[in-house]
Protein backbone atom coordinates (compact mmCIF):
# COMPACT_ATOMS: atom_id res chain seq x y z
CA UNK A 1 0.00 0.00 0.00
CA UNK A 2 1.34 3.36 -0.52
CA UNK A 3 1.62 5.98 2.39
CA UNK A 4 0.42 9.54 3.14
CA UNK A 5 3.18 11.06 3.62
CA UNK A 6 4.30 14.03 1.80
CA UNK A 7 6.31 11.86 -0.90
CA UNK A 8 6.44 12.03 -4.70
CA UNK A 9 7.69 9.32 -6.44
CA UNK A 10 11.24 9.87 -6.02
CA UNK A 11 12.03 6.30 -4.72
CA UNK A 12 10.05 4.85 -7.96
CA UNK A 13 10.63 7.37 -10.55
CA UNK A 14 14.35 6.16 -10.27
CA UNK A 15 13.16 5.12 -14.03
CA UNK A 16 10.92 6.40 -15.88
CA UNK A 17 8.13 5.31 -17.52
CA UNK A 18 8.08 4.63 -21.88
CA UNK A 19 4.00 5.52 -22.80
CA UNK A 20 3.07 4.06 -26.18
CA UNK A 21 1.09 5.90 -28.90
CA UNK A 22 0.56 9.94 -27.95
CA UNK A 23 0.65 9.29 -24.16
CA UNK A 24 -3.16 10.22 -23.78
CA UNK A 25 -4.16 10.63 -20.51
CA UNK A 26 -6.14 7.60 -19.79
CA UNK A 27 -3.37 5.35 -21.65
CA UNK A 28 -2.54 2.84 -18.84
CA UNK A 29 0.89 3.37 -16.56
CA UNK A 30 2.80 0.43 -15.74
CA UNK A 31 4.47 -0.99 -12.66
CA UNK A 32 7.67 -1.62 -14.34
CA UNK A 33 8.86 1.43 -15.89
CA UNK A 34 11.64 1.43 -18.44
CA UNK A 35 14.93 3.14 -17.64
CA UNK A 36 15.54 5.77 -20.83
CA UNK A 37 19.40 4.80 -22.14
CA UNK A 38 21.31 7.46 -22.69
CA UNK A 39 21.38 10.13 -24.98
CA UNK A 40 24.41 9.37 -27.22
CA UNK A 41 24.63 13.20 -28.32
CA UNK A 42 22.63 15.46 -25.86
CA UNK A 43 24.93 18.18 -26.20
CA UNK A 44 23.64 18.44 -30.03
CA UNK A 45 21.44 21.76 -30.68
CA UNK A 46 19.49 19.74 -33.09
CA UNK A 47 18.20 17.42 -29.98
CA UNK A 48 14.57 17.93 -29.20
CA UNK A 49 14.36 19.26 -25.50
CA UNK A 50 11.85 16.65 -25.01
CA UNK A 51 14.53 13.99 -25.16
CA UNK A 52 16.10 16.41 -22.54
CA UNK A 53 13.74 17.07 -20.30
CA UNK A 54 12.16 13.68 -20.20
CA UNK A 55 15.52 12.13 -18.67
CA UNK A 56 15.08 14.62 -15.56
CA UNK A 57 14.01 12.51 -12.91
CA UNK A 58 14.29 15.05 -9.87
CA UNK A 59 13.76 19.23 -10.17
CA UNK A 60 16.41 21.75 -10.22
CA UNK A 61 18.03 22.41 -7.05
CA UNK A 62 17.32 25.85 -7.87
CA UNK A 63 14.23 28.85 -6.43
CA UNK A 64 11.54 27.92 -7.64
CA UNK A 65 9.90 30.04 -10.59
CA UNK A 66 8.20 29.85 -13.82
CA UNK A 67 10.14 30.22 -16.84
CA UNK A 68 8.68 31.04 -20.55
CA UNK A 69 5.38 30.12 -21.66
CA UNK A 70 2.81 26.94 -21.25
CA UNK A 71 4.04 25.60 -23.91
CA UNK A 72 7.53 26.91 -24.14
CA UNK A 73 9.26 26.89 -21.37
CA UNK A 74 10.38 25.22 -18.15
CA UNK A 75 10.04 24.32 -14.54
CA UNK A 76 12.85 25.42 -11.86
CA UNK A 77 12.31 24.45 -8.55
CA UNK A 78 9.77 22.38 -9.11
CA UNK A 79 7.76 20.46 -6.15
CA UNK A 80 5.88 17.69 -6.20
CA UNK A 81 2.40 17.03 -5.37
CA UNK A 82 2.32 14.45 -2.23
CA UNK A 83 0.56 10.92 -3.90
CA UNK A 84 -1.92 11.04 -1.37
CA UNK A 85 -3.68 13.75 0.83
CA UNK A 86 -6.55 13.83 2.60
CA UNK A 87 -9.10 15.33 -0.49
CA UNK A 88 -6.90 14.08 -3.46
CA UNK A 89 -5.15 11.52 -4.46
CA UNK A 90 -2.09 10.93 -7.87
CA UNK A 91 -2.92 8.85 -10.85
CA UNK A 92 -0.45 7.20 -13.50
CA UNK A 93 2.49 7.50 -11.05
CA UNK A 94 4.80 5.51 -13.34
CA UNK A 95 5.14 8.80 -15.67
CA UNK A 96 6.32 11.81 -12.81
CA UNK A 97 4.41 14.14 -13.45
CA UNK A 98 2.96 14.97 -10.09
CA UNK A 99 5.44 18.10 -9.81
CA UNK A 100 4.77 22.07 -10.21
CA UNK A 101 5.50 25.41 -8.86
CA UNK A 102 4.62 26.06 -5.40
CA UNK A 103 1.37 28.01 -6.73
CA UNK A 104 0.25 25.11 -8.29
CA UNK A 105 0.61 22.70 -5.60
CA UNK A 106 -0.35 24.99 -3.13
CA UNK A 107 -4.28 25.48 -5.70
CA UNK A 108 -4.83 21.78 -5.65
CA UNK A 109 -4.44 21.67 -2.12
CA UNK A 110 -6.77 24.23 -1.48
CA UNK A 111 -9.07 23.11 -4.10
CA UNK A 112 -9.09 19.57 -2.77
CA UNK A 113 -10.11 20.84 0.57
CA UNK A 114 -13.17 22.53 -1.56
CA UNK A 115 -15.13 20.11 -3.34
CA UNK A 116 -15.80 17.70 -0.61
CA UNK A 117 -17.70 21.34 0.72
CA UNK A 118 -19.17 22.14 -2.54
CA UNK A 119 -20.01 18.09 -3.90
CA UNK A 120 -20.62 14.64 -3.02
CA UNK A 121 -16.80 14.01 -3.88
CA UNK A 122 -14.81 13.20 -0.94
CA UNK A 123 -12.09 14.67 -3.38
CA UNK A 124 -10.00 14.96 -6.47
CA UNK A 125 -7.88 12.38 -8.82
CA UNK A 126 -4.88 14.55 -10.39
CA UNK A 127 -3.75 13.46 -13.60
CA UNK A 128 -0.44 15.11 -15.54
CA UNK A 129 0.92 17.91 -14.04
CA UNK A 130 4.31 18.75 -15.08
CA UNK A 131 7.68 16.73 -15.33
CA UNK A 132 10.25 17.83 -12.21
CA UNK A 133 11.96 20.53 -14.34
CA UNK A 134 9.05 20.93 -16.81
CA UNK A 135 10.05 21.30 -20.90
CA UNK A 136 8.52 19.06 -23.10
CA UNK A 137 7.39 16.19 -22.90
CA UNK A 138 8.10 13.27 -24.22
CA UNK A 139 4.44 11.78 -24.98
CA UNK A 140 1.52 13.50 -24.82
CA UNK A 141 1.06 17.56 -23.65
CA UNK A 142 1.83 20.33 -26.11
CA UNK A 143 1.71 22.73 -22.34
CA UNK A 144 2.17 21.63 -19.15
CA UNK A 145 5.60 22.96 -19.58
CA UNK A 146 5.84 25.24 -16.84
CA UNK A 147 4.46 23.88 -13.31
CA UNK A 148 1.43 25.76 -14.07
CA UNK A 149 -0.84 23.38 -15.73
CA UNK A 150 -2.61 19.70 -14.05
CA UNK A 151 -5.02 17.99 -15.11
CA UNK A 152 -7.81 17.12 -12.85
CA UNK A 153 -10.39 13.71 -13.43
CA UNK A 154 -14.01 13.70 -14.45
CA UNK A 155 -14.26 10.98 -11.85
CA UNK A 156 -14.53 11.26 -7.89
CA UNK A 157 -12.23 10.21 -5.59
CA UNK A 158 -12.89 6.94 -4.39
CA UNK A 159 -13.47 6.65 -0.39
CA UNK A 160 -10.31 4.45 0.08
CA UNK A 161 -6.69 4.69 -0.93
CA UNK A 162 -6.31 3.16 -4.84
CA UNK A 163 -3.72 0.77 -4.98
CA UNK A 164 -0.37 1.54 -7.20
CA UNK A 165 -1.79 -0.96 -10.27
CA UNK A 166 -5.14 0.72 -10.12
CA UNK A 167 -3.44 4.50 -10.59
CA UNK A 168 -1.78 2.72 -13.05
CA UNK A 169 -4.39 0.64 -15.23
CA UNK A 170 -7.72 2.44 -13.92
CA UNK A 171 -9.72 5.07 -16.62
CA UNK A 172 -11.43 8.07 -15.79
CA UNK A 173 -15.26 8.58 -16.84
CA UNK A 174 -15.88 9.77 -20.52
CA UNK A 175 -18.68 12.08 -19.62
CA UNK A 176 -19.60 13.10 -23.32
CA UNK A 177 -21.88 11.45 -25.35
CA UNK A 178 -20.70 9.19 -28.26
CA UNK A 179 -21.94 11.07 -31.18
CA UNK A 180 -19.99 14.51 -29.07
CA UNK A 181 -22.85 16.77 -29.11
CA UNK A 182 -23.62 17.18 -25.32
CA UNK A 183 -22.48 15.24 -22.59
CA UNK A 184 -24.03 11.77 -21.32
CA UNK A 185 -26.83 12.23 -18.80
CA UNK A 186 -26.15 8.67 -17.59
CA UNK A 187 -22.98 10.19 -16.67
CA UNK A 188 -22.78 13.70 -16.36
CA UNK A 189 -23.79 15.08 -12.32
CA UNK A 190 -24.73 18.70 -10.60
CA UNK A 191 -21.11 17.20 -9.09
CA UNK A 192 -19.22 17.75 -12.14
CA UNK A 193 -20.72 21.53 -12.39
CA UNK A 194 -20.22 22.17 -8.80
CA UNK A 195 -16.60 20.96 -8.92
CA UNK A 196 -15.41 22.73 -12.12
CA UNK A 197 -17.13 25.92 -11.10
CA UNK A 198 -15.18 25.81 -7.42
CA UNK A 199 -11.91 25.61 -9.67
CA UNK A 200 -12.92 28.61 -11.93
CA UNK A 201 -14.15 30.54 -8.98
CA UNK A 202 -10.46 30.15 -7.41
CA UNK A 203 -8.48 33.63 -8.45
CA UNK A 204 -5.62 31.84 -9.04
CA UNK A 205 -7.08 30.25 -12.34
CA UNK A 206 -6.23 31.77 -15.34
CA UNK A 207 -8.23 29.03 -17.75
CA UNK A 208 -10.19 25.90 -17.78
CA UNK A 209 -10.17 23.73 -20.66
CA UNK A 210 -12.95 21.03 -21.16
CA UNK A 211 -14.58 19.09 -23.83
CA UNK A 212 -16.86 21.36 -26.34
CA UNK A 213 -19.72 19.33 -24.61
CA UNK A 214 -19.23 19.68 -21.52
CA UNK A 215 -18.84 23.56 -21.80
CA UNK A 216 -22.37 23.46 -23.46
CA UNK A 217 -24.11 21.78 -20.28
CA UNK A 218 -22.35 24.21 -18.24
CA UNK A 219 -23.96 26.98 -19.97
CA UNK A 220 -27.56 25.60 -19.66
CA UNK A 221 -27.23 24.28 -16.30
CA UNK A 222 -25.28 26.90 -14.28
CA UNK A 223 -27.33 29.15 -12.30
CA UNK A 224 -27.22 32.62 -10.61
CA UNK A 225 -23.73 33.95 -10.86
CA UNK A 226 -22.10 32.75 -14.27
CA UNK A 227 -19.09 35.52 -14.66
CA UNK A 228 -16.76 32.24 -13.64
CA UNK A 229 -18.13 30.49 -17.25
CA UNK A 230 -15.54 32.80 -18.81
CA UNK A 231 -12.78 30.98 -17.78
CA UNK A 232 -13.92 27.88 -19.09
CA UNK A 233 -12.86 27.21 -22.37
CA UNK A 234 -13.90 24.52 -25.25
CA UNK A 235 -10.87 22.52 -26.48
CA UNK A 236 -10.23 19.57 -28.41
CA UNK A 237 -10.50 16.24 -26.48
CA UNK A 238 -10.89 16.76 -22.48
CA UNK A 239 -14.06 14.09 -22.36
CA UNK A 240 -12.43 12.23 -19.40
CA UNK A 241 -11.09 15.33 -17.24
CA UNK A 242 -10.60 19.33 -17.31
CA UNK A 243 -7.01 21.10 -17.55
CA UNK A 244 -6.70 23.85 -14.86
CA UNK A 245 -4.40 26.46 -16.04
CA UNK A 246 -2.99 29.17 -13.54
CA UNK A 247 -2.15 33.16 -13.69
CA UNK A 248 1.51 33.40 -13.81
CA UNK A 249 2.95 33.99 -9.93
CA UNK A 250 3.28 37.61 -8.99
CA UNK A 251 6.84 38.84 -9.46
CA UNK A 252 7.81 36.04 -11.87
CA UNK A 253 8.97 38.42 -14.87
CA UNK A 254 10.40 35.53 -16.74
CA UNK A 255 6.82 34.08 -16.92
CA UNK A 256 4.51 34.43 -20.06
CA UNK A 257 1.05 34.63 -19.01
CA UNK A 258 -1.68 34.30 -21.66
CA UNK A 259 -4.03 36.66 -22.94
CA UNK A 260 -6.73 37.75 -20.62
CA UNK A 261 -9.91 35.46 -21.58
CA UNK A 262 -12.83 36.95 -24.01
CA UNK A 263 -15.48 38.83 -22.42
CA UNK A 264 -18.67 37.24 -21.67
CA UNK A 265 -19.90 33.68 -20.75
CA UNK A 266 -18.90 31.90 -23.97
CA UNK A 267 -22.02 30.43 -24.26
CA UNK A 268 -22.39 32.30 -27.89
CA UNK A 269 -21.71 31.37 -31.57
CA UNK A 270 -18.24 31.07 -31.02
CA UNK A 271 -19.42 27.91 -28.83
CA UNK A 272 -21.82 26.49 -31.93
CA UNK A 273 -18.98 26.36 -34.33
CA UNK A 274 -17.02 23.65 -31.81
CA UNK A 275 -20.49 21.54 -33.33
CA UNK A 276 -19.75 22.36 -36.89
CA UNK A 277 -19.67 19.20 -38.99
CA UNK A 278 -16.30 19.92 -40.34
CA UNK A 279 -14.48 19.84 -36.42
CA UNK A 280 -16.87 17.29 -35.30
CA UNK A 281 -15.72 15.22 -38.55
CA UNK A 282 -12.61 16.24 -39.64
CA UNK A 283 -11.96 14.65 -43.22
CA UNK A 284 -9.65 11.84 -42.81
CA UNK A 285 -6.16 11.70 -43.48
CA UNK A 286 -2.42 12.28 -42.23
CA UNK A 287 -1.81 14.91 -39.85
CA UNK A 288 1.20 16.69 -40.36
CA UNK A 289 3.22 16.97 -36.60
CA UNK A 290 5.01 19.70 -35.76
CA UNK A 291 9.10 20.05 -35.60
CA UNK A 292 10.24 19.13 -31.61
CA UNK A 293 11.03 22.00 -29.78
CA UNK A 294 14.77 22.41 -29.00
CA UNK A 295 16.97 24.16 -26.59
CA UNK A 296 17.12 26.90 -28.74
CA UNK A 297 13.81 27.54 -28.65
CA UNK A 298 13.12 27.78 -25.23
CA UNK A 299 14.47 30.67 -22.92
CA UNK A 300 17.87 30.95 -22.20
CA UNK A 301 17.27 30.17 -18.54
CA UNK A 302 15.92 26.87 -19.52
CA UNK A 303 19.84 25.87 -20.10
CA UNK A 304 20.47 26.20 -16.25
CA UNK A 305 17.23 24.80 -15.25
CA UNK A 306 17.94 21.54 -17.22
CA UNK A 307 21.88 21.70 -16.11
CA UNK A 308 21.24 22.47 -12.18
CA UNK A 309 22.12 19.84 -9.62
Amino acid sequence: MLTNLRLSLLGAALVLPVLAGPGLAQEKGTLEPVRLPPLAHPENPATPAKQLFGRQIVPAALAARTIGFYSRGCLAGGQALPVNGPDWQVMRLSRNRNWGHPALIAFLERFARKVPQVSHWPGILVGDMSQPRGGPMLTGHASHQIGLDADIWLTSMPRRELSRLEREEMSAVNVVREDRLDVDPAKWTPDHVAVIRAAANDPAVQRIFVNAAIKKALCREAAGDRSWLTKVRPYFGHDYHFHVRLVCPKGESVCKGQDPVPPGDGCDASLTWWFSDSILHPRPGPIKPRPPLTMAQLPPECEQVLNAP
